[in-house]
């Protein structure tokens, strides 16, 4: 390596690009849903390298992150900054998921007519390599543009992009898919204070392992991620919640895609109980499956290290559908026992559930809710788009079969349909899932929902209902794209789109604030009003329905959920043979 001029700066200028909304105006909030863990982790590793002095020891190594989902990014701000303090770095797009990855070439194209060097990392780059014999056209296009792609994860491997950026010689495709690191004694997920506060509830996230047993065919985290548990330890855990405490952060959302198989989990909760145990307040959110429920402990110990809310990718109550996509995990049987073994522990649960399945028509779709309502205590729903995404088994099926795929990347968000559907046509498909939405959150389904969680002695659904509600209502936006208060900039809108008048812009924009946070408002006085006739009754906690029931196996030939479909009946009778051969044992 060339050795430094004392004194000399090397720029690391991180970024987690947003997407396009339908406008073509990048997704920005004031304040936005979820932390960007990849941010976090690059975010840590970059420290690493500028604590170690990687490009020399007269080399200062600066860090910089920014995550556009609540940041506006002004490359040639950036860029000046950089040439005003010596001229040297390297611009990284991290955790760039297919739908984002447009927005991050174009910021790429800015950057680097700007003179700077750039590199995209994340889930796109990483699932088209591991799962198609060449590149894709826009990752050609991409690497002709003089941007370098990274594929695989960034630990041991850092470093070496770094000093490539110093000596101006990016290779143009980095791929380290084949060689998976030990998450064991790397250097944490890390933010600053002042990135964490512009998330809602100033939440943080760390990834305490990595990969998942299952084989879910439109899973894209198991083909770059793998299927072997690779985990942090406890002690890394600790070491990591102890950081964020000091500087006032106290919720954490494990991203672990599935944290029930994270071969530590016992060990890692055993220590966010100790934490608790010493009075320090800790909030967890974490990922789990269906089944999550029959390892011993698991529940009951997630209670107690204060896990608030778990995602749980329940997909589908048919069967035949699961079946379909390789999720033979999931047991229709298992789902009522398991959300109210979550509900009974004071856990949220935020089920995901996907829309598109080859058996699915608008009819079976809004009957499939109807008893979902009725039958299973769910809190949240969170719909999705089935989506052959790059990196995907689906997607890699697809492609070599020749059928028509969507080439617009920035459409990959699981709320657009991107290709053919057997029984329904695009618009019959979309039209299925906005009615899904409006079906499940009812004022009167809200408040059912909010009348189990106060019979529980639990009361936080209500602001959770209201972001989600509201981002699919008002913004026309999954609410894991959600936030508070929607920013746009008229110069920002995507390049194939004509640039609007200031006029048109501004004003749309600001009658649509206006009228958006009127109807939250609204919304807001409407849910307290449903809240306080709550509290009102004298019975409230004797509240009961059919979902939260206790389980009884007669049960598995009367309820509609095992009765609406020839699957659905055989997986009741699978379940009540395995029920009469372990009561015989």
């Amino acid at each position: 390596m060339t050795e430094a001029p004392k004194g000399e700066v090397f720029h690391l200028v991180l970024i987690k690009p947003s997407h396009y909304d339908d406008e073509g105006y990048p997704i920005r909030w004031l304040r936005s849903a979820i932390p960007s863990n990849t941010l976090a982790v690059l975010n840590g590793l970059g420290l690493d390298c500028a604590e170690r002095r990687s490009l020399g020891r007269d080399v200062e190594i600066v860090v910089s992150v920014y995550d556009e989902t609540n940041t506006r990014i002004r490359p040639q701000r950036i860029a000046k900054q950089i040439r005003d303090n010596g001229g040297r770095g390297l611009v990284g797009m991290v955790g760039v998921q297919s739908n984002q990855f447009p927005r991050a070439v174009d910021l790429a194209r800015v950057f680097r007519a700007e003179g700077l060097q750039v590199c995209i990392g994340g889930f796109h780059v990483s699932g088209c390599l591991a799962m198609l014999p060449e590149l894709p056209e826009d990752l050609r296009e991409a690497m002709d543009l003089g941007i370098s792609l990274f594929a695989g994860e960034a630990e041991g491997r850092l470093e070496e992009l770094l000093q490539d950026a110093y000596r101006g010689e990016l290779k143009p495709l980095y791929n380290f898919l084949k060689d998976l690191p030990d998450l064991r004694g790397a250097p944490g997920p890390r933010l600053p204070a002042s990135q964490v506060q512009r998330t809602a509830g100033s939440t943080t996230s760390f990834d305490a392992g990595r990969g998942c047993p299952f084989e879910c065919s439109f899973c894209t985290i198991i083909n770059v991620q793998g299927h072997e548990s690779r985990r942090r330890s406890a002690d890394d855990v600790e070491k990591l919640i102890r950081h964020n405490l000091a500087q006032g952060v106290r919720n954490f959302f494990i991203t672990d895609d599935n944290f029930a198989r994270n071969a530590e989990w016992e060990k890692i909760l055993d220590r966010v109980i100790s934490l608790r145990e010493e009075g320090l307040k800790i909030k967890l959110t974490i990922q789990v499956d269906t089944m999550s429920h029959k390892i011993p402990r698991f529940i009951e110990k997630c209670g107690r290290a204060g896990v608030a809310r778990a995602f749980i990718g329940m997909e589908s109550i048919d069967p035949k559908a699961l079946a379909h996509t390789k999720k033979r995990q999931n047991r229709i049987t298992e789902y009522r026992s398991m959300l109210q073994q979550w509900g009974e522990a004071g856990v949220m649960t935020l089920a995901g559930y996907i829309l598109g399945f080859p058996s699915d028509t608008p009819e079976s779709i809004a009957r499939d809710i109807e008893i979902i309502k009725r039958e299973l205590p769910i809190d949240l729903m969170e719909f999705f788009v089935l989506t052959p995404l790059p990196g995907s088994e689906d997607h890699q099926r697809l492609h070599k079969e020749g059928v028509w795929m969507d080439p617009d990347m920035n459409k990959y968000d699981t709320m657009h349909v991107t290709t053919a559907h057997a029984q329904m046509s695009p618009e019959a498909w979309m039209g299925a899932v906005d009615q899904a939405w409006k079906a499940y959150y009812t004022p009167e389904h809200i408040a059912t929902v909010m009348r189990r969680a106060r019979g529980r002695g639990v009361s936080r659904r209500r602001t959770s209902l209201l972001w989600f509600y509201s981002c699919v209502a008002f913004e026309k936006i999954h609410p894991l794209d959600g936030g508070f208060l929607r920013l746009r900039s008229r110069r920002e809108r995507r390049p194939s789109l004509p640039l609007e008048s200031r006029l048109i812009f501004y004003s749309r924009h600001a009658w649509r604030t206006f009228y958006n946070q009127a109807r939250l408002l609204a919304l807001v006085l409407k849910f307290r009003g449903v809240r306080k006739d709550i509290k009102r009754d004298p019975n409230y906690r004797e509240y009961t329905d059919l979902a939260l029931t206790p389980v009884e196996d007669p049960e598995l030939a009367e309820l509609e959920l095992f009765t609406q479909s020839a699957s659905a009946q055989a997986a009741a009778a699978k379940a009540q043979t395995r029920s009469a051969a372990a009561s015989a044992r």
